[in-house]
This record gives C-alpha cells, structure tokens and sequence, in this order.
C-alpha cells in the first residue's frame, strides 16, 4: 500500500468521531499504561512478600471476585445516577485502593484490599461503555469500540514492559504509579466530558423496551439478550485459557516460563499491528457470520494446542485464536450495546460485563479439574466443543435480528448539544468521499458501524 493510501486509511479510521470518544479513549489509554496490578500481582506476593502461590490464588479468585459482585452494582449506579458520578467514584476508589494495597503487609489485608480493588476497577466498565453508546452514532460504533479495544492492548503492551522495569525497582512505586494515573483519568473524565444519560422522552422508539423502567428483572426476562450474555460465557471461558490453562499445559510439558511468554506476546502484538486493519475489513461483513466465524475459530485455535510440542506451535496455535479476538471482541460488544434499551444501558452493560468477571472465576477451577483428571489434551478439545456450541448460539440468535431504530443517535448526549451538532456536521463533511456499509442486518449501505470488547 502507497503512503497516500496509508494516510487515507488512517483518515478513515479515525474520521467522523466525536470530541468526547476521543477523551475517553485517552482515558483508557493512560488506565491501561498504569494497568500494574493485574499483571504483577502473583509475583508482588510470591517473590517481594513471600507468600506461597496457593494465597496468591486466593488473592486472585478475590480480587475477581469483586469484579464480578461489582458489575451489576455499577451497572445500575450507571443507570440511575449518570455516567459521569459513576465513573469518578469507580475509578477514585481504584486509586485510593491500588495505593492502599502497595502499603499494607497482613495477609488478611492484603486480600480484603485486593477485593475491593477488584470491585473498584471493574465498575467503571459499564458505565465507559454505556458513554461510549451515548455519544457515538450506530453506524460508527463498530470503529469506535475497535479503536477503544487497541488502545486497550496498546496499553497493556507497553505497561507490561516498562511494569517489569518498575517491579526490579519497587512494587510500591509500581501501584503508586497505577494509582496516580488512574486518579489523573477520574479527574480528566470529570472535567473533559459532560453527561450523556438520555433523557427520559429520549428512547420512547428504540424498539427495545426504553418507554417502560428498565431494572435488573428486565435484563434477566430479555431472553435474546441473556442468550448473548451466555454466549459471551462461553467466549470468555475459551479466552481465560490462555492465562490459566496455557501456562499449566506449557509447564507440565517441560517449558519454561520464558517460553510461555514468547508465546503469549504473540497476542499482543498481533491485536496491536492488526486490530484496526482488521476492523476496516470486518465492518463490511455480516455480524452473524463473524460472531459464528470467531466462536470457531477461539475454540479450534486453542484446540490445536493439543498437538503443539514446540514454541513455535504454541504461537501459531496463538496467531489462530487471536485472530478471533480480534474479530469477536468489536463485534460482540456493538450486538450488546445494539441490544440494550437506551435508559438501561448501564445494567446491560453491567450483566455483560458480569459474563467475563464469572468466566474469571470459572476458567481457573474448570482448567484445574479438566488437566488434572485427564491432561491438557482433553481441556483443548473441551475448547473446541465450547467453541462450536458458542457458534451454534450465535447463528441462533441472530435470526431476524431486530433493526435499529437511526433516530435513536440523535436523542443521546443531553448534556453537550454543541457537541451532538459539532459531531454531526463532521460526520456530514465525511459522507461525501466515504462509504460505510452497516455492520449490523437491517442498517443503511452508508453507514459505518465498529464495536469492541471490554
């Protein structure tokens, strides 16, 4: 490709958004680069406070444990008090706690701060995706979650590198830097974004329930929607198994930790070179068949782990389910957010984003039991079975998937008109010279539509 069409691309890519999407990006980016904790906790007790790896796993089960007890919390707390006030108080109390746990030495302590940090961190997630619901129209949420999904793994990529730097120094400097950065984020939210909760007259024609109160018995009666919730189960429960299963298989089989990790960097820097082209390519296809495609292709990829018996193997086995990731992750998180009624997009959210905390839990137990009663080679093809009824599911529901109703878009950021009319005109000054085919059944051939995974 020529540099003039690099630029095009590019231009693109990034094109038509709202001011306030860029702002949160930014946000998860620095979050993500101050991202310490959850990649050196296991060594922070093992190594600098000398605890055995059993209470590490404890600390670790905990620590999901919050998250998954937080998210329909949040989910609400979304709904009812605002995007914004739930975001500061989530992502404050992360840095208070983040900080809190570099400091305290009990063991006692140390799990009961490292649940809270897990309560604390995941319950931002419903309400940045709910904002990002709010102010991005349908047909470029596929792009925008995409572009959220990168910075995601850009960050984790570059923190986990310079964490280990940090980690030779001090493990307290380490969550104080983590503290510090997600503090900065709660105060730039605060301040850089208005308030995009819908009104309440705002929904009356989303199709999807938005004129009656939506609570959390109205998520568990959405049978579609928790057929979703279920599936994203399934996919989370394949994904988890690149840091539970993989590293237990790879070490029983004779190889070093070091092998694990050229192995597993092969995700990152694949989501990290590909995710954005891959995007480009995927928001012209059908969604159905790309949530069919991906749920195959994480449950075969991790299947052929089963005859991988050397480095090289295991990263193409890496390259293969990765590839879903990429494809799944944006794809997925816009039939969620296509799926939820405008006024109960927090506890949506929520509920989905309670699918992965509960895979957390799940994957570690159900990787342990599987290897330990009859080897690795049976958890990989368990993967493929999971897998292949994930697919099944999906090509189920997404029959006669119910359109979205456009006019929706231009009821959402109540609090930043200006930006709303600032938004559309740009968008309107791209339509000449860009198609953007819907990513959804049922959307114009114009539009652009991009999601992502959280």
């Amino acid at each position: 490709m020529s540099v003039a069409g690099l630029r095009r691309a590019a231009r693109e890519t990034v094109s038509g958004l709202p001011r306030e999407f860029w702002w949160l990006w930014t946000s998860t980016l620095v979050n993500r680069l101050g991202a310490f904790v959850a990649t050196f906790m296991a060594l922070y007790l093992t190594i600098d406070r000398g605890y055995s790896a059993s209470y590490a796993g404890l600390v670790a089960a905990l620590h999901g444990l919050g998250g998954v007890l937080s998210s329909l919390g949040a989910g609400v707390m979304t709904d009812r008090l605002g995007r914004r006030p739930t975001l500061l108080v989530a992502q404050a109390s992360t840095a208070v706690s983040v900080a809190l746990l570099g400091f305290v030495r009990d063991p006692v302590a140390i799990a009961a701060v490292a649940f809270l940090v897990g309560m604390a961190s995941n319950a931002s997630r419903p309400a940045v995706q709910a904002m990002m619901a709010d102010i991005v129209r349908p047909e470029d949420r596929i792009r925008a979650f995409s572009l959220n999904y990168w910075a995601i793994n850009l960050g984790f990529a570059i923190s986990s590198m310079a964490a280990g730097f940090i980690a030779e120094v001090s493990y307290l400097a380490g969550f104080l830097v983590e503290a510090g950065m997600t503090m900065a984020c709660a105060v730039l939210i605060f301040v850089k974004l208005p308030e995009s909760r819908p009104k309440e007259d705002a929904g009356e024609a989303s199709g999807a329930g938005d004129a009656t109160p939506v609570s959390l018995g109205t998520v568990l009666r959405d049978g579609r929607y928790m057929g979703v919730v279920g599936l994203s189960f399934l996919i989370a429960l394949i994904f988890q198994q690149a840091y539970v299963g993989l590293p237990v298989a790879m070490g029983e089989a004779g190889f070093t930790p070091a092998d694990f990790g050229m192995a597993i960097a092969v995700n990152g820097v694949l989501i990290v070179v590909l995710q954005i082209p891959v995007t480009r390519f995927i928001e012209h296809r059908d969604p159905r068949l790309l949530l069919v495609g991906s749920a195959l292709l994480a449950g075969y990829g991790f299947g052929l782990t089963a005859f991988a018996g050397s480095v090289g193997v295991f990263a193409l086995t890496v390259c293969v389910w990765t590839l879903a990731e990429i494809v799944n992750a944006p794809t997925q998180t816009g039939l969620v957010v296509r799926l939820s009624p405008v006024h109960g997009r927090g506890r949506y959210q929520g509920m989905y984003t309670m699918s992965w905390a509960v895979a957390s839990l799940v994957a570690p137990l159900m990787s342990g039991f599987v290897i330990d009663r009859w080897g690795a080679e049976w958890l990989w093809g368990v993967c493929a079975v999971v897998g292949t009824v994930a697919a099944a599911g999906y090509w189920a529901l997404m029959r006669r998937l119910p359109e979205e109703d456009p006019t929706v878009s231009k009821t959402v950021p109540e609090a930043a008109p200006e930006a709303v009319s600032e938004a559309s005109s740009d968008a309107g000054s791209e339509a000449g010279s860009e198609a953007v085919p819907g990513a959804v059944p049922g959307t114009s051939e114009s539009a652009k539509a991009e999601v992502t995974n959280a």
